[in-house]
């Protein structure tokens, strides 16, 4: 776990407080998040990356090759650098929860 930590500090990437949601883990880098199950191990599963709005978290969401961040009441078009970003993130996060 202290491993897992430590590569999580190393790539930037910070545990957010999650007031009111019990079974996952909130993980936030540059404005993207993801939820991670909790487990009696540590960490579990994670989830679909996104983007923190003032709507919640909106997800990446392809429509005729545009990308575009979605989430109820808000859609925005995703622009290059915000695609790569969330894939980076998401290829880190999971990188460093990797057992």
């Amino acid at each position: 776990m202290h491993a897992k930590l430590e590569r999580l500090a190393a790539a930037g990437i910070q545990l957010l407080p999650a007031n009111g949601i019990a079974s996952h883990y909130v993980f936030e880098r540059g404005g993207f998040i993801a939820l991670v199950e909790k487990t009696e191990a540590g960490f579990g599963a994670i989830g679909g990356a996104g983007v923190l709005t003032g709507k919640g978290m909106a997800v990446l969401v392809w429509r005729a090759g545009t990308p575009y961040l979605v989430a109820r009441g808000y859609e925005q078009t995703a622009t290059p650098e915000q695609v790569e970003q969330l894939r980076s993130f998401s290829t880190d996060l999971s990188a460093a929860l990797a057992a």
